[in-house]
């Protein structure tokens, strides 16, 4: 359980940065990160010390988990332009997603 709090609480804090620098849509594609990367951590930790058939098809499904929610993001954000900006949320997204890409595997010890 520890490991997917200080996960989350990483990636609270990357949330507040993009807020601070982005604004609204970029913390709204921040906190979308955060949840896929949360999701993808949680689907390959338990296949760790599993077979590697095993083991690639769970990083493979939080590949799709990320993947899918950018796709969302990216669909709302086009068709609710008024609503929810496209550049800052995209922007959002992978500024978050991407430092916590980097430090996954101290999340997965």
């Amino acid at each position: 359980m520890r490991p997917y709090v200080l996960l989350i609480a990483v990636g609270v804090g990357l949330v507040a940065v993009a807020v601070v620098l982005g604004g609204r849509a970029a913390g709204i594609g921040g906190a979308l990160a955060m949840v896929a990367q949360t999701a993808a951590v949680a689907l390959l930790r338990p296949a760790m010390t599993a077979s590697q058939p095993v083991f690639m098809g769970r990083w493979l499904g939080g590949m799709g988990i990320r993947a899918l929610m950018l796709g969302i993001l990216l669909a709302v954000s086009a068709t609710h332009r008024d609503r929810l900006a496209l550049l800052p949320a995209a922007l959002g997204y992978l500024g978050v997603l991407l430092p916590l890409l980097f430090t996954e595997t101290r999340f997965l010890r």
